[in-house]
């Protein structure tokens, strides 16, 4: 199932129109901000897939009842460029536990790059609902690697998998390449080009490097 949220004429887009814009992108406090806007914007209509109950709350004048999150899901995201989105997240979840998967692209001297996961930390996951977030899904290769080393801690009940901007190309290799059955994908646009270097077109530029500087 993937939902998009740029499909809508909500506040939602003119974040998006700020975190593509190349003069707005140099303002990297700006740019993070959007960004943890915008997850917490996929944060709340996440929650409407949530399983709530009903609790009663006593105020000074009585009782009232509440529909309540019955469980809170967790919040994993990819190292590095994924943590203002994770940021966001937690504003809204804020009692939820946390995952972290290290991925990043290897390159060879040639122009190609392998995918590597070097670690993945986070609490037990059988039976809970995941929120996976990554601002942007190009090949989709670190996205499925970095799953499947979430798998290592759990077989969850549900997984979330929120991007800000997804390819076409990476769309269609996670519907190929992950069951259907047990994933949303959430996307803010779907671009219809990537590059030789697996870079999104138009896309807005690594998002990692404009959120906290360049790679070394």
């Amino acid at each position: 199932m993937i939902r998009n949220l740029g499909q809508q004429n909500t506040i939602f887009n003119q974040y998006l129109a700020e975190i593509r814009d190349a003069v707005i992108q140099t303002d990297p406090m700006r740019f993070r901000t959007n960004m943890e806007r915008m997850a917490m914007i996929f944060a709340y209509e996440i929650s409407r897939m949530l399983e709530f109950e009903v609790a009663e709350v006593s105020t000074q004048l009585g009782v009232a009842e509440v529909p309540v999150l019955k469980d809170y899901p967790v919040l994993a995201t990819i190292l590095r460029a994924g943590l203002p989105m994770h940021y966001g997240m937690l504003k809204v979840f804020d009692r939820s536990e946390n995952a972290f998967v290290s991925a990043y692209r290897k390159h060879h001297k040639d122009g190609s790059f392998d995918v590597q996961v070097e670690y993945v930390s986070g609490p037990p996951i059988t039976d809970r609902v995941v929120i996976l977030s990554d601002p942007m899904l190009a090949t989709g290769s670190s996205l499925l690697l970095s799953y499947k080393a979430l798998l290592t801690k759990g077989k969850p009940k549900h997984t979330h998998i929120v991007t800000l901007i997804a390819s076409m190309e990476g769309v269609q290799f996670i519907r190929r390449n992950l069951p259907v059955d047990e994933i949303t994908l959430w996307v803010g646009a779907i671009d219809d080009e990537l590059t030789a270097q697996s870079y999104i077109v138009p896309g807005l530029g690594d998002a990692g490097d404009l959120a906290f500087g360049a790679k070394i």
